[in-house]
């Protein structure tokens, strides 16, 4: 049994909380949002997120952050990303350097193009140089709850601590893999938010199968090409936090990306769909994060150009399709 923080009451904190605490850990769980500390501790209820699932006794909840990872061995951060930073931050004086933090969130940094690892060195290296697990790949929190048979990874350029973290999440129907890829995992787990955006807006203009698999494929190589850039491997990419968790966004039924791509397809806008949203789409945010790195990096990323234009520059989804449609044709393996 080994203490466990999970910094992000949202529906994946809430799920990994749950799947700890049944795996035997002792878990204390941050939230700035008091309904749900209160929920939690005592109901064992979400008020807010995955509220039909008991959370087993073994995780208290709490406001106070110096509260949830005193004692703890394992930080896992469940935030959305451009929060990881200040949240970060509110917490270094309760670190220690053996702690391991496990990085949950799929998201890069708006201001900075910086993945989450990265903002974990800049803010915690003040203090120590920080042990860090990226977890990804395809995992709907409703699903693992449920137990459905789940496989996600690990990675850490520290192969000791990919292995800790392993061990200590791999629970019945949740199996975890372990690789040595920081750069690609979280490239994976990024970028794959914003190609979804691009399948619901294929779902949203009522294009069929075809469209939805060129749109995967063509995402998956768009994907590859920015991570490889940024030292990725190759297989990391074909692997669960890449394709796998690809695959799961892009035509899940849960996916809170592909939805607001759907809806943004059936001529909604951002500001209407997101009002009537209690999650966030990381997506929505990664976009900007996305075209701004791959701007500065010079690599071509054309659906995450058309994903930011019916986002943020008023273009709709049908010239967004038309577009991409209407690009100069080329070698399919051209880079």
């Amino acid at each position: 049994m080994k203490r466990i923080a999970v910094i992000g009451a949202g529906s994946w904190g809430t799920a990994l909380c749950i799947i700890l605490a049944r795996a035997g850990h002792d878990v204390r769980l941050w939230s700035r949002n008091a309904e749900v500390v209160q929920s939690v501790n005592r109901d064992h209820l979400n008020a807010v997120y995955l509220t039909d699932f008991r959370i087993p006794e073994a995780v208290l909840a709490t406001q106070e952050i110096a509260h949830a990872v005193e004692g703890a061995e394992l930080v896992l951060l469940a935030t959305p990303s451009h929060a990881t930073r200040a949240i970060l931050r509110s917490m270094t004086t309760s670190l220690r350097a053996d702690m391991i933090f496990v990085s949950a969130t799929k998201g890069i940094e708006i201001e900075t193009g910086l993945r989450i690892s990265q903002v974990v060195h800049e803010v915690v290296g003040k203090e120590f140089s920080p042990r860090f697990v990226c977890l990804s790949g395809p995992s709907f929190a409703k699903e693992v709850v449920e137990q459905h048979p789940t496989a996600i990874v690990a990675a850490s350029a520290i192969t000791d601590d990919a292995r800790m973290v392993q061990s200590e999440l791999s629970f019945q129907t949740l199996r975890v893999y372990t690789n040595d890829d920081v750069v690609g995992t979280e490239l994976g787990g990024s970028v794959k938010n914003v190609i979804a955006i691009a399948a619901g807006l294929v779902a949203g203009l009522s294009y069929g199968s075809n469209s939805v698999a060129a749109l995967i494929t063509r995402g998956l190589a768009e994907m590859t090409r920015l991570a490889l850039h940024e030292g990725a491997k190759l297989e990391t990419l074909m692997g669960l936090a890449g394709l796998g968790d690809l695959v799961l966004t892009c035509t899940g039924a849960l996916s809170r990306n592909r939805f607001v791509g759907q809806e943004l397809g059936k001529g909604r806008s951002l500001d209407d769909i997101t009002a009537g949203m209690d999650q966030v789409a990381e997506g929505v945010k990664t976009a900007q994060a996305v075209k701004r790195l791959a701007n500065r990096l010079g690599v071509e990323m054309p659906i995450t150009d058309e994903v930011h234009a019916v986002l943020y520059e008023g273009k709709s989804a049908q010239e967004a399709a038309s577009e991409l449609m209407m690009r100069p044709l080329r070698g399919e393996f051209e880079r």
